[in-house]
């Protein structure tokens, strides 16, 4: 993880607090120290307590204390969604961005041959539950002087080819999800956008391609400063649009 370390100098997060989704995967855990080196004190939501255990480790020592809320999107409810943004009130007294990088893929399926609990999951995972949290969070989050939520996309020309299933439609949904929100909040409202980074070398690029053959993929990392930068008033030129790198 020290390869998302952002220069020390950098404060476009200061004081800043900022809850990431899925913040033990390949994106959310290279973000979150990134986001840390950068002065934000950093919500790691995820449902591995382990994993979650050393990127507190890794965030720790680069940058505010953070806090660990362990949760698993699946089986959460609406109502686990709000205790979640009462409880980062009540301790932190504020949010000031969120970054969904949790994912759910099981790998490459034709829809005729889709299990539909795998298809309901994939649903749920990579569109209903990002949309249920940041519904929970938009009343705190626009207290902030300066909110702002990512979602970390797909290739949306790619995961909206054949086999792709529910994960590809939910790539495609969030996509509109950042316009159409955007739209009803306003100008002045929580800046929403969206992130396609490239070819990433994670876990869950390869359920759908050989990692030794997968040349295009780079290291998680090189996309951290980009989070950071979506996060911070640097990305206010995306608002209601997806950056694509």
């Amino acid at each position: 993880m020290s390869e998302a370390a952002l220069p020390s100098q950098d404060e476009r997060l200061q004081d800043r607090v900022i809850l990431i989704a899925g913040a033990a995967g390949g994106l959310g855990s290279v973000a979150a120290v990134a986001c840390a080196q950068a002065g934000a004190t950093v919500v790691l939501l995820g449902r591995k307590v382990p994993a979650l255990n050393r990127v507190y480790d890794a965030v720790k020592a680069v940058g505010p204390e953070p806090l660990l809320y362990p949760m698993d999107l699946e089986g959460a409810s609406p109502d686990d969604h709000a205790e979640l943004a009462e409880r980062i009130g009540a301790e932190l007294g504020r949010l000031d961005g969120v970054l969904h990088c949790a994912a759910e893929f099981k790998g490459l399926t034709p829809l005729l041959y889709t299990d539909p609990a795998n298809f309901a999951r994939a649903i749920h995972v990579n569109l209903t539950a990002r949309w249920w949290l940041t519904q929970a969070c938009l009343p705190l989050l626009a207290k902030s002087d300066a909110a702002v939520v990512v979602f970390a996309l797909d290739d949306l020309q790619r995961s909206g080819g054949a086999f792709w299933g529910g994960y590809g439609l939910a790539q495609q949904a969030q996509a509109t999800l950042v316009g159409m929100l955007q739209a009803e909040l306003g100008d002045h409202g929580p800046r929403i956008s969206g992130l396609q980074p490239g070819p990433m070398r994670t876990a869950l690029r390869g359920r759908a391609y050989q990692p030794n053959t997968d040349q295009q993929a780079r290291p998680a990392s090189e996309y951290a400063v980009a989070c950071v930068e979506l996060l911070s008033a640097g990305g206010a030129g995306y608002r209601g649009n997806v950056l694509a790198l």
